[in-house]
């Protein structure tokens, strides 16, 4: 009679992790640090001087390598709202491969994967010189920010298992944001 409780129960807990139900609202929970994290997307979103679609780029990127189906669902949304196409959305797990993406584009997908993957190299010299060829020291900066910025959100996200598909593309030129 246990070994068919256990295995009941392993079932239920089986069901119960492929099913997405939000464990709890950081914004609710913690919302002084949720707000510094507003604070540091805001700064990306707005005073970056980085080019939206770029950021969207890389905010799908580092969101596929760290499995937050949350932050595709809503970057994939953003990204075509701000005019990507679908073909460069489909093919940038693959970006390498294609030539869809420019060469400022590649050294920020490089750059992302490389900060996103970090414990895989400590961002290469190589990566760092192929980015500096098309990135100022400033917009380096605000690039890395971009990147640390969606890592963030995408481990708030994993962690609290924000369920998929109800998000909107923000309004743009409104002032909505996150």
């Amino acid at each position: 009679m246990s070994q068919v409780t256990n295995l009941a129960r392993r079932e239920e807990r089986k069901r119960k992790e492929h099913t997405m139900e939000a464990r709890l609202n950081a914004q609710q929970a913690a919302p002084a640090a949720y707000a510094g994290m507003v604070g540091l997307e805001a700064f990306v979103r707005k005073a970056s001087k980085l080019e939206p679609s770029l950021v969207e780029l890389v905010r799908m990127r580092a969101s596929q390598i760290n499995g937050c189906v949350y932050c595709i669902d809503m970057h994939s949304k953003d990204a075509r709202s701000e005019g990507e196409t679908e073909q460069r959305l489909y093919a940038l797990t693959a970006w390498r491969e294609t030539p869809f993406f420019t060469a400022r584009e590649r050294a920020a997908l490089a750059w992302t994967e490389a900060l996103t993957l970090i414990t895989e190299g400590h961002v290469p010299d190589d990566i760092y010189e192929l980015t500096k060829q098309s990135f100022s020291d400033e917009e380096l900066v605000n690039l890395t920010l971009a990147v640390i910025t969606i890592n963030g959100w995408n481990r708030l996200a994993i962690s609290f298992r924000s369920v998929p598909g109800a998000y909107q593309p923000r309004m743009h030129n409104t002032g909505t944001s996150k």
